[in-house]
């Protein structure tokens, strides 16, 4: 080909591509203007796009969601601590979880995919209402029981009725639906386990607080994914007893002390209150994320300034309140630590008796067996604190499950089941105190994790 043949070849081709750009130049500006034209008319039309929700299980907690149940492998292994517990004075970041924890080290759980909830439970106002008043429904939503007594290793013999022969389970199925407080007792067991991430929870009392610990170590345990990742420190006859998810650092602990304040065995075995002193164990609970308290109401020997006194049962109760109060307004700081005080959990016995009683009461009187004097007591102390106390008031709730207390499907003195012949004798064995796991402590449990994605000063008093 000759030079002129050549330069108008080129001409040719840069033509060519110079056409091709304009033509895409033009499909480019004429795409743009209809992808503006169309965001125009949907905005128009009130469409917005997809916005990702929050991670955070404490901003959705109050959205009311349910995660996905995490698949837990049906044998996978329990690893057991010795039962020691921390030293005198140990912080949560003190406990001796031994050095295993560093050498094992996984990455954190991830957090759970959240779902949809629909219903009656979605309305109403989840700021501000009361979720100590409403109802028991019958949940037909697989949302409870929220474990199956079978999943937890370290459920008490006393309390798993269906173990100790109980025929029905209808009081597993039971949820709490406060009135205008939206869907916030529905919590599913991965979302538990994410609102007490990187949390150490320390429950003080008598044995309805460890009712309501083995409530919510069961809970967490059944929602992890690796049940072989945890720690658990289980002694019957210890003061001390505590199960960690090592994957998500939650820690759930529980410190045998019925009255609060300190009880001392005298050398000829008596017992005495000292209504002026605390149990130095009580120290070993500094630098918890969360406290919650209980205690018994009644005392066989009080004592005070060392001195043998006699006093009636309320004022020896206020004075260990008093006690209580001013301990924790001296040593609890509540930047750090939110502290819970649970109402007191009702018996069923004398004209409402729970002997063979398979649903709550919906209607008639419930007969108060508990003097109204004592929960002022509480109250006012709670009140005149400077430390922000949030008061479970579980009470009433509780009234109403007549049918949630072992009964006769207990254990004896002895850790054994009772006889055909000893439950044929209810009003010697039936146990109307204590509650029946899976059942009523669970929704404690929920009430409680839901108080804490709201303010500390939300006081629920009974008066």
């Amino acid at each position: 080909m000759d030079h002129s043949a050549k330069q108008a070849a080129a001409l040719s081709v840069s033509s060519s591509s110079s056409r091709r750009r304009v033509l895409a130049t033009s499909l480019c500006s004429l795409a743009c203007i209809f992808l503006l034209s169309a965001g125009l008319l949907l905005a128009a039309t009130g469409y917005s796009p997809f916005q990702p929700r929050a991670a955070a299980a404490w901003e959705r907690f109050s959205k009311v969601q349910k995660a996905a149940p995490a698949p837990a492998p049906p044998s996978a292994p329990v690893s057991h601590d010795a039962a020691v517990a921390p030293a005198p004075g140990a912080s949560s970041g003190d406990l001796d979880w031994s050095q295993e924890d560093e050498e094992d080290a996984a990455p954190p759980a991830p957090a759970p995919a959240p779902a949809e909830q629909e219903g009656e439970d979605d309305q109403g106002d989840d700021g501000e209402c009361d979720v100590f008043d409403g109802t028991w429904v019958r949940d037909d939503a697989a949302w409870y029981p929220l474990y199956e007594a079978a999943e937890c290793p370290f459920l008490s013999d006393q309390v798993a009725c269906r173990r100790n022969g109980r025929p029905d389970s209808g009081y597993e199925q039971w949820r709490w639906q406060p009135r205008g407080c939206g869907g916030r007792t529905r919590l599913g067991g991965a979302e538990a386990l994410e609102l007490c991430r990187d949390k150490r929870l320390v429950f003080v009392g008598d044995s309805l607080n460890r009712n309501m610990w083995e409530s919510l170590a069961c809970i967490l345990y059944a929602a992890l994914p690796d049940r072989s990742r945890t720690r658990i420190v289980d002694d019957a006859g210890s003061e001390y007893r505590t199960f960690r998810a090592m994957d998500y650092n939650c820690s759930v602990e529980f410190f045998w002390s019925p009255f609060l304040v300190k009880l001392e065995t005298k050398d000829d075995r008596t017992r005495a209150l000292k209504l002026d002193q605390l149990p130095a164990m009580l120290q070993r609970t500094l630098g918890a994320d969360v406290l919650i308290f209980n205690t018994g109401h009644w005392w066989d020997h009080l004592e005070r300034d060392g001195k043998m006194i006699e006093m009636a049962g309320e004022e020896a109760f206020n004075r260990a309140l008093r006690t209580w109060a001013r301990w924790v307004d001296s040593n609890i700081d509540p930047s750090r630590t939110r502290v819970f005080f649970r109402s007191v959990s009702p018996e069923h016995k004398s004209v409402n008796w729970c002997y063979n009683q398979t649903s709550p009461i919906s209607n008639g009187k419930v007969a108060p067996w508990f003097p109204k004097s004592l929960v002022t007591i509480v109250e006012r102390n709670i009140k005149s604190m400077r430390t922000p106390v949030t008061y479970l008031n579980i009470t009433h709730l509780s009234e109403l499950r007549i049918d949630a207390h072992p009964s006769v499907y207990t254990i004896t003195r002895e850790g054994k089941p009772l006889s055909t012949e000893q439950r044929q004798q209810p009003l010697a064995y039936a146990d109307c105190s204590h509650w029946c796991l899976p059942g009523l402590p669970d929704t404690w449990n929920v009430l409680l994790l839901d108080s804490l994605t709201r303010p500390p000063s939300n006081v629920h008093l009974l008066g």
